[in-house]
């Protein structure tokens, strides 16, 4: 482990520390040199610190010989169509009215393309090395402008993928002549036959084939979040996603059936390997299969040459391989949370499993020879002529006995399996996804074991085409709902936010103590670590006696956080995405997913106010989420016609037992050591049944000297009524209505408030053309600074009082 530990920390430092290539080199060639000349003086603690130290910088030279360059150009910005030409390299996943492939465009330059139905439309039927053409939009990928927001543009141009592109289906064009490898095609080809089998087998049901389709092949743009949500709660969701699990479980099926066969043991485990790397090429080379079959690969060989197959050893070997040939995957959660979850359970669950039920369960083997007492270890001995005793009693063959046994050492292992890996990932999880799945310790203990059922009996399905075991891997896939869905219920919503970096590098260092010297000593220090990462009694990252407005970057739409100078926090609209019409939804929740990683990362539990400008899905879409992460006291409205929209965060409210509170024009009261004043909507406002921009909540917040004006997303209709209502007066901080909109920010409107900043949320390169040219022009006439969050990213604004301090996330971080 120790010259996979110096490597991973060569690639590491590299990261923030680029060496010169000539440095990296001589210190390379200088430790080498010193541990050469330790060794021959006999000073081999010195030779080893040296070779250490020389792997390290190995790491560091192998991180930069991989990496990346500058990313590849497309001249077209995304609001325009172009004719884009292209080979299928992907076959495409279709769900409801969408259809997505991968379009490569020239060598390792990747097109991520999304069809969508129009009316009188057909999706095409797409296969691999087709080439074709399509009128489309195409866009870079951009991630969300926040501090601790996913990297998704990092994760894509992993895959050679440096561009999205949408498109009506009936845009695209079939070419003549073919593209791409006949290898890749004859892959392609059984991968898209797979997902065909699957459909037939599950004719109309999406639930089952949307999820065979993600557990046995990988495809997973069928799934739908609600399906899995309880799943993610439960800290299962691991069973659902092709993972090293899938591999273990088809290989030890694959090697059942062939020793029943009598084919001999070389041979099987040989044909195994075989099978595990073509199941690896069919799912895609997704990383968790490759990792799998090269470990499956490397215990073969280790077995061929007779070598005793250590878990730690292969574990190192597999990670080192995957070092040299890909440095950045030590950044991947994936192969992070992979390698971490097969180290604990060497380090931790198999020597507890040695120590404890491993030689009992062993000892039960062929029970009826009493020969074999001799050659087990005394306490299994003794616990063979126990079950020997108690089968003669009970005058039943032996089998009876030792099949409950059986089983309780099964569920005992697993339990354990699942406690060391629960514990041992808790950091990772708590970083990655805020969470971490308390019911997870039973729950593993059912769906593993029928995942592990599903995915040899939905291969079955797969490869005879027979109905009626589909309809049995269907009725174990239904088991596992069912038992995920009980602990869901039993599962407390609490999610965690960032831990310290202090307390992150305190906890793993205890866990590699606690490995390594295996002591009582280490349980204390381990254990009281994890009670701190999972309590978080840390501040929030706030600053008293200040008023603070922040616009996160939540694309088109507002999310704004408003922090009170005595620490009270108020949450106003959750962003979303709006469907307009769409069958099918993004499975993107702005609100968990964009607006609640960011509140994490500062450190924020908890939410005093959840206020709702108006029920549209870009301002409301991610409430809901946030009310069950956040746990506000009170849901603020304005004027809310009924809506589906409305509905879920109402709902949503009186679940959490938040109460909801409507304002109207014109109120006034003091809140959280500032003062707020509710300019719209006027109590004689009269909505219509659905929701408008007019509806919305406007406040006006007051600190000192300073003012903050949130306005929702009025137009000119409400803009005028307030100036008749000699409600508008100069404000320091204007969130611009309606993203910038021609039909908001009225010339006598702006005059009237004359902002001195003007912070304006819309998405980048938007199809609406937010903020219109003649808005920011009229800004910029009344001398206002304009921030934007696509282009700024995240805007913060801060007042005493008196001064005030204005950060964004590209002046912090960098453009994005």
């Amino acid at each position: 482990m120790g010259p996979l530990a110096a490597i991973a920390g060569g690639i590491l430092v590299f990261r923030f520390v680029p060496f010169g290539q000539a440095e990296i080199l001589g210190a390379i060639c200088g430790f080498l040199l010193l541990g050469v000349i330790a060794f021959w003086r006999g000073a081999r603690v010195l030779a080893g610190a040296c070779c250490l130290l020389g792997l390290f910088f190995a790491g560091a030279f192998d991180a930069r010989v991989h990496a990346p360059g500058a990313p590849p150009e497309i001249d077209a910005t995304g609001r325009e169509v172009v004719i884009v030409e292209g080979c299928v390299v992907e076959p495409p996943a279709i769900s409801m009215e969408r259809e997505r492939f991968l379009l490569e465009l020239d060598r390792n330059a990747r097109a991520q393309v999304t069809l969508y139905l129009k009316p009188g439309q057909t999706l095409p039927a797409l296969r691999y090395g087709q080439k074709i053409e399509l009128d489309a939009k195409v866009r870079v990928p951009r991630n969300f402008g926040n501090p601790g927001a996913f990297d998704y543009r990092r994760f894509l141009a992993r895959q050679d993928i440096y561009w999205t592109a949408s498109a009506a289906a009936g845009d695209v064009r079939v070419l003549p002549g073919r593209c791409g490898s006949w290898f890749q095609k004859a892959v392609m080809d059984l991968r898209a036959a797979a997902l065909a089998r699957i459909d037939q087998l599950y004719p109309g049901d999406t639930y089952q084939s949307g999820m065979m389709q993600a557990i046995l092949i990988g495809q997973s743009f069928q799934l739908q979040r609600v399906w899995t949500e309880e799943y993610r709660s439960t800290g299962t969701f691991h069973a659902l996603v092709i993972s090293g699990t899938h591999v273990a479980v088809l290989a030890a099926f694959f090697l059942f059936l062939l020793r029943i066969c009598f084919v001999p043991e070389s041979v099987a485990l040989l044909v195994t390997v075989l099978a595990a790397w073509l199941y690896a090429v069919v799912t895609g080379w997704q990383a968790p299969c490759v990792r799998s079959a090269a470990g499956l690969t490397l215990f073969m060989i280790a077995g061929y040459f007779y070598r005793e197959r250590r878990i730690m050893n292969l574990l190192a070997a597999v990670a080192l391989g995957f070092l040299l040939l890909d440095p950045d995957q030590l950044f991947d959660a994936s192969f992070q949370l992979t390698f971490l979850a097969v180290g604990f359970l060497g380090a931790f669950a198999a020597p507890a499993i040695a120590a404890t039920s491993g030689p009992l369960a062993s000892g039960l083997r062929e029970l009826a020879d009493k020969g074999r007492d001799l050659h087990v270890e005394p306490r299994a001995a003794q616990f063979r002529i126990e079950m020997r005793l108690l089968a003669e009693t009970l005058r039943v063959p032996a089998w009876v006995v030792t099949t409950p046994a059986r089983v309780l050492f099964f569920v005992y292992e697993i339990v354990l399996t699942s406690a060391v890996v629960q514990l041992g990932l808790a950091l990772p999880m708590v970083v990655y996804f805020h969470r971490l799945g308390f019911s997870g310790l039973s729950a593993n203990a059912f769906v593993v074991p029928l995942m592990g059922l599903v995915v040899p009996v939905g291969f079955l399905a797969i490869f005879t085409g027979w109905g009626w075991i589909a309809r049995i891997a269907g009725a174990i896939l239904w088991a596992s709902q069912k038992v995920v869905w009980y602990h869901a219920g039993l599962e407390p919503n609490w999610r965690i936010p960032t831990p310290p970096v202090w307390l992150g590098v305190a906890l793993a260092g205890a866990l590699i103590a606690a490995a390594i010297w295996r002591a009582r000593w280490t349980v204390p220090p381990v254990a009281v670590l994890l009670v701190l990462l999972l309590w978080h009694p840390f501040a929030a990252d706030t600053r008293a006696g200040q008023l603070e407005l922040t616009a996160i970057d939540v694309g088109q739409g507002d999310s704004l956080l408003v922090v009170f100078p005595d620490g009270k926090r108020m949450l106003m609209d959750g962003g979303g995405i709006p469907a307009f019409g769409r069958i099918a939804h993004s499975q993107l929740d702005i609100g968990e997913d964009v607006v609640a990683p960011y509140l994490w990362d500062r450190g924020i539990r908890t939410v005093d106010i959840v206020a709702l400008s108006h029920a549209h899905e870009d301002h409301s879409g991610g409430l809901a989420a946030l009310i069950t992460d956040f746990h506000p006291r009170e849901v603020w409205t304005g004027v809310t016609p009924e809506s589906k929209e409305w509905t879920a965060v109402r709902d949503k409210a009186v679940a959490m037992g938040a109460k909801i509170v409507p304002l109207h024009a014109p109120a006034k009261f003091a809140f959280g050591g500032a003062t707020i004043e509710v300019l719209a909507p006027s109590l004689n406002y009269v909505p219509v049944d659905t929701p408008k921009n007019n509806d919305s909540l406007v406040l006006r917040a007051s600190f000192g000297q300073r003012t903050f004006l949130l306005s929702g997303d009025i137009e000119r209709g409400v803009e005028q009524e307030m100036l008749w209502a000699d409600a508008v007066r100069p404000t320091d901080v204007l969130k611009v209505p309606h993203h910038g909109s021609r039909t908001s920010s009225t010339e006598l409107f702006v005059a009237a408030l004359h902002p001195a900043f003007a912070v304006i949320s819309a998405g980048f390169e938007n199809s609406y053309g937010h903020p219109h040219p003649t808005v920011v022009e009229r800004f910029q006439a009344h001398h206002a600074a304009i921030l934007r969050t696509d282009q700024d990213g995240l805007i913060t604004v801060r007042t005493d009082g008196k001064r005030m301090a204005v950060e964004t996330f590209a002046g912090m971080f960098g453009k994005r």
